[in-house]
């Protein structure tokens, strides 16, 4: 089954006390509600959520698209727990351009949009357990001119069920193990650059690009072998703490290693509109699509930056998230939340290409 195959949608207008029952009140007048269609679910089974939005205010609101299943689901919209324990994401992570206008969905006074989601390939579910499955996102451009700090997230209830899956209760995720045999199998390989799907003149632009990040990623850990952290750090981290500071330089440790030490594979065949993507459970493997090669090689969303950007993502390697995109949202988040600007991509990725140049 394919990622798009895996979410069907039906849109219309609804009275809220039948669409929305348990849902939870989010900014903006939306409210939310996440339901399964079954309790109980064998191995076999797939996993399938309705979520239910509702405008509840008298005014048009505007939603980043990304943020909503309404388009399939190409991000970490859901937060799944099993007996308590976080449940692993298994699809992408995407670097997109800071949003614009025609990227945000309108939801008008009084409507209410429902869709349903198949979450089976998308979260690691492999385990038997008590599942909880609730709807929540958080981003500075989740509306359209938001103002407000709470007009910054949406979360649902919780759903819940239970899965009698192929492994037992208690049982390591297959995720978990996947990925602890990639990272083995990764240390007894080369490091090596290997192509999916491109030209040869693909081939030698990503070689440069390679390069460039490597140079990025090399410079970044140099900087935070300093005792003493300076305007670059502050600029994308914000202040500084030991901790941080401590998460900071593994990462860009564990970012340069990436580069110098390990098996990585480019494919260039991703014809969409933004820069790249990862799945961040299958190091070392980039996708690259369309805005990648319209970048610089260095600067700002460069071609390297690009890459260490994707690179951060892997959970072999720093884990980052996508809280934020673009130069501004990114210094912004340093300022306001610094704890998320150490886990975002972009943050990284501008420390890394330091352009304009700090000290």
């Amino acid at each position: 089954m394919s990622l798009n195959g895996f979410w069907k949608s039906a849109l219309g207008v609804a009275a809220l006390a039948m669409a929305c029952g348990g849902a939870s009140a989010a900014p903006k007048g939306i409210n939310i509600a996440v339901e399964t269609e079954k309790h109980a679910l064998g191995q076999d089974d797939d996993v399938v959520v309705k979520v239910t939005l509702t405008n509840t205010s008298d005014t048009p609101q505007y939603v980043l698209k990304w943020l909503t299943p309404f388009q399939g689901l190409d991000t970490p919209l859901f937060e799944v727990t099993r007996d308590g324990e976080p449940v692993p994401y298994l699809g992408p992570i995407i670097k997109r351009p800071v949003p614009k206008k025609s990227d945000y969905f309108v939801i008008k006074p009084g409507a209410t949009h429902t869709v349903k989601v198949e979450l089976s390939a998308l979260y690691d579910m492999s385990v038997t357990g008590d599942y909880k499955i609730s709807y929540k996102v958080a981003s500075p451009a989740l509306f359209m001119n938001a103002a407000a700090k709470n007009d910054r997230e949406m979360a649902s209830n919780e759903a819940t069920l239970w899965i009698d899956a192929r492994l037992p209760r208690g049982a390591t995720p297959q995720a978990i193990l996947d990925l602890e045999a990639m990272k083995r199998d990764a240390g007894v390989q080369p490091a090596s650059l290997s192509y999916t799907n491109c030209t040869a003149t693909q081939q030698s632009t990503v070689q440069q690009a390679m390069a460039a990040g490597s140079s990025m990623a090399n410079s970044g850990n140099t900087y935070m072998a300093q005792a003493t952290m300076g305007q670059r750090y502050t600029k994308w981290f914000g202040a500084v703490t030991s901790t941080r500071q401590s998460t900071v330089k593994s990462h860009f440790a564990a970012i340069k290693d990436a580069f110098d030490n390990k098996p990585v594979t480019v494919d260039c065949g991703c014809k969409q509109s933004y820069y790249a993507y990862v799945y961040p459970t299958q190091p070392y493997k980039i996708y690259v699509c369309r805005a990648f090669w319209s970048a610089p090689m260095t600067g700002t969303d460069s071609k390297g930056g690009t890459l260490v950007h994707e690179m951060s993502h892997f959970n072999a390697v720093a884990g980052t998230d996508d809280h934020v995109y673009g130069q501004s949202g990114a210094a912004s988040l340093a300022i306001s939340d610094p704890n998320k600007a150490v886990d975002n991509a972009d943050n990284h990725e501008y420390f890394g290409e330091n352009t304009p140049a700090l000290n």
